[in-house]
């Protein structure tokens, strides 16, 4: 009898003692509330244990009351989950994330996070609104606040022990260099774009040799354009081993030795997802040399401004982004 395939169950430790997290994990920027709670409810029922959220995705609430509905029934204990969240841009001011912190916790419903992350590196003007604009519709930043700055505050989390590990998102190489190079807690996870059109494999170096996990966000391409999951090498890949794209693309990230996220709404779909299984040695090198397309599809890194998550008042500059965490 063959030996069960547990890629799906692949974990990977976390550096300052904090313990590891599931490779495989579930994205919860879904936009509408009830289908948020259905899909993170589904999620957890076909085996994902790492839920990821952000206070700029507005969905912790519907996040939380999933995991609740599911801890009720006692199938899945609250230690068995790990979940992320993210400090948003408004409130990188030290002063003000603990408060912005202790906001996530509330709507969570939960006593502690067990991954709390920068979500961008820039920061905005302070205050209730999320996208501050002036005038001509240009983002309002907050020069007087550094990134250290903020990642001091977020260290201070880590001592209170409501926050089990803190890390980064949205950043490039030399900004993950600048704060491990100066952290008292060294960032356990950087949280960036990456899939084969854009497999970041000098950050992965890095992170490697390091102690820092990569978790990849838009995995499968986030149904932008070009569509990844179309791609003719991972549709081959695919057929030969009897796998859907999906499931061929989330394999690689983790064979490769990523974490990453998946998102979807659909119950038989999100099942699928976790579904994943080895694939051959060959079938990893003939992704990772095979496709030569090099595509960003999320700017974010650039601006700070989200895109996966629309604008609020719908109008859009042509300055601004528009495929963004």
């Amino acid at each position: 009898m063959a030996e069960p395939d547990n890629l799906r169950h692949t974990t990977m430790a976390l550096s300052d003692g904090s313990g590891a997290m599931p490779a495989l994990g579930f994205g919860t920027l879904i936009p509408d509330p009830i289908a948020t709670r259905n899909a993170t409810k589904a999620a957890l029922e076909a085996g994902f244990r790492v839920l990821d959220t952000a206070e700029r995705y507005r969905t912790e609430k519907e996040v939380g009351e999933a995991m609740q509905e599911v801890f009720k029934a006692g199938k899945i204990r609250r230690e068995e989950v790990f979940v992320i969240t993210k400090l948003w841009n408004t409130n990188h001011r030290p002063e003000r994330v603990k408060p912005a912190f202790e906001a996530s916790l509330k709507k969570l419903q939960v006593d502690y996070v067990d991954l709390y992350l920068i979500h961008t590196p820039f920061a905005f003007r302070p205050g209730d609104e999320q996208d501050p604009r002036d005038a001509s519709g240009n983002v309002i930043y907050d020069k007087t606040v550094t990134l250290l700055d903020t990642w001091r505050a977020m260290e201070a989390l880590v001592d209170e022990g409501k926050c089990k590990a803190i890390g980064l998102s949205d950043v490039n190489l030399e900004q993950v260099k600048e704060i491990f190079e100066a952290a008292r807690i060294k960032p356990a996870v950087v949280h960036v774009e990456s899939h084969p059109y854009l497999p970041e494999w000098e950050l992965l170096d890095y992170c490697k040799k390091n102690g820092i996990v990569l978790q990849a966000f838009a995995a499968l391409g986030h149904n932008s354009e070009p569509k990844l999951l179309e791609d003719p090498i991972i549709a081959s890949v695919a057929r030969r081993v009897n796998k859907t794209p999906a499931q061929v693309l989330l394999a690689w990230g983790i064979q490769r030795g990523t974490a990453l996220l998946t998102t979807s709404k659909t119950p038989s779909r999100i099942k699928e997802n976790f579904d994943v299984s080895t694939l051959p040695e060959n079938a990893i090198r003939e992704i990772s040399e095979g496709i030569k397309l090099r595509v960003r599809l999320n700017s974010v890194v650039e601006t700070g401004v989200p895109g996966f998550i629309p604008r609020a008042n719908k109008v859009e500059k042509a300055t601004a982004a528009t495929v963004q965490e």
